[in-house]
């Protein structure tokens, strides 16, 4: 595929995923008082919460709370927050790697075990649950 199709192809996947936020909003305002009491009570993740990398800006490492623009690179899913993260994700290979902060291995962002780290929103990367439950126990 060349360069050209692909940035494309990553254009029209923004955009089908903004049109589906959009949609998703609409959805939202036409729900039920009871509909909305139930979502008002979902509850955030708390700090050492593994999350899922949906929600998550892959370029930022941080933890959003909303589903983020699907990036689609070399056949896997990443995650970021606006046009910038999918330019980075599409042209930077070291956008995709997090290290994971108990082994110090780099580790696919993809395939990583995705943590919450602080009350900011920091994520950690690690290899496995085995590594996040060392990194936790030091």
């Amino acid at each position: 595929m060349k360069r050209n199709d692909f940035k494309l192809w990553t254009r029209v996947i923004f955009l089908f995923a903004a049109a589906s936020c959009t949609q998703a909003q609409q959805e939202n305002k036409e729900t039920s008082p009871q509909e909305v009491k139930s979502s008002e009570t979902k509850q955030e993740p708390n700090v050492g919460d593994r999350v899922s990398k949906e929600l998550v800006c892959m370029v930022n490492d941080a933890y959003m709370g909303k589903p983020q623009i699907p990036i689609l690179v070399n056949g896997k899913t990443y995650y970021g927050c606006c046009d910038m993260c999918v330019k980075k994700l599409n042209e930077q290979e070291d956008a995709r790697i997090g290290t994971d902060p108990q082994s110090g291995k780099k580790v696919d962002k993809v395939d990583a075990f995705i943590v919450l780290l602080d009350k900011q929103g920091t994520v950690g990367y690690f290899e496995s649950q085995k590594t996040y439950e060392a990194f936790k126990s030091n």
